[in-house]
């Protein structure tokens, strides 16, 4: 999306189905606070059918369950990995609990693993072995 800043030094996973909008920043590393030149790597896993708002920031080692709703300008230094709630603010809190029979697990057609049509995914893969 665009206007982002995603820096995935610890490493990022992002769920299916997750929605980011426009200058979303995503972090998973830090500097040192006595050494900047060391690197502190806490990855970030941020699950499925989650929306992250517009300008919302995602610290290192934060974890989102699914259906994790995350408010416009929130900074999320905190995780919420059972999901299933909106979080807001500065830093982000909970704001409201969802309702899990309410959210809907839903799979557009055709299938993708990332950017590839699933059809096309073997042929990748075996050009790339090195991508699990």
């Amino acid at each position: 999306m665009k206007g982002c800043y995603i820096q995935g030094k610890g490493g990022i996973h992002i769920g299916d189905y997750t929605q980011i909008a426009p200058n979303v920043v995503i972090v998973s590393a830090n500097h040192d606070v006595y050494d900047s030149r060391n690197h502190i790597l806490e990855k970030v896993i941020i699950g499925k059918y989650c929306w992250i708002g517009a300008g919302a920031k995602i610290m290192p080692g934060v974890i989102l369950g699914d259906f994790t709703i995350v408010g416009a300008g929130a900074v999320v230094t905190q995780s919420f990995p059972d999901g299933y709630c909106i979080i807001g603010g500065v830093p982000a809190k909970q704001i409201k609990g969802l309702d899990k029979e309410k959210c809907i697990r839903y799979e557009l057609k055709p299938t993708f693993y990332g950017y590839l049509k699933e059809e096309k995914f073997e042929k990748f893969r075996k050009k790339h072995p090195s991508i699990q």
